[in-house]
């Protein structure tokens, strides 16, 4: 255990500009895992300054590090956390404008999280849609399951999920998505496609 601990340590005292030399000379991701860390609350902070919506900022946080393996390919960055902020930003601008752009709107009020949800059919109906999430997260494996619970039912950041599981953060942010990804196929065979996001 001693090696991990002190392997970690190693990692938190390199520079932004080391760790990011480190990933681009040999695409280690730990070492891109470990300065993104550093700036997590940054992003959701942006992402939620532009999304006013918890649960999209969270969804994003992970969508931006995937955009990080391409994107930093192909930039040459000075200073990652000014760097980081433009791309998180402009990410987010496109988002919105996208959105903007697709009027199709679905709406499911069994399936979609509403504040104005108030009507009695309605809350039987999600009920029942809530019975078969939980029916579908308790057939995760033990680690997604403990992942998904922690993220989307106790609110928990990745940071938080670090501390309380002992997972790196690379390990979490994918049972995060695998665990996202089994649910939507289990609730798709159980009758009813839902977000679980």
């Amino acid at each position: 255990m001693a090696a991990p601990i002190r392997h970690i340590k190693l990692l938190a005292s390199l520079t932004d500009e080391e760790l990011l030399s480190e990933f681009k000379k040999n695409f280690n991701q730990q070492m891109l895992a470990q300065l993104y860390l550093r700036y997590t609350d940054l992003v959701y902070g942006v992402c939620m300054k532009y999304f006013k919506n918890a649960e999209t900022s969270k969804d994003t946080v992970m969508n931006i590090y995937q955009e990080l393996l391409t994107k930093l390919q192909t930039n040459e960055v000075q200073n990652f956390k000014s760097w980081l902020y433009v791309v998180v930003k402009n990410h987010c601008l496109m988002q919105l404008r996208k959105e903007k752009k697709n009027i199709t709107v679905e709406f499911t009020p069994a399936v979609m999280q509403s504040e104005d949800f108030t009507h009695l059919d309605d809350v039987l109906e999600k009920e029942n849609e809530l019975k078969k999430l939980e029916f579908c997260i308790e057939r995760l494996p033990a680690d997604q399951k403990q992942s998904i619970r922690l993220f989307y039912l106790k609110n928990k950041c990745y940071n938080e999920i670090v501390d309380t599981t002992g997972y790196d953060w690379s390990k979490v942010r994918s049972l995060i998505q695998n665990g996202r990804r089994n649910l939507k196929i289990c609730m798709e065979k159980n009758g009813r496609t839902i977000n679980p996001y």
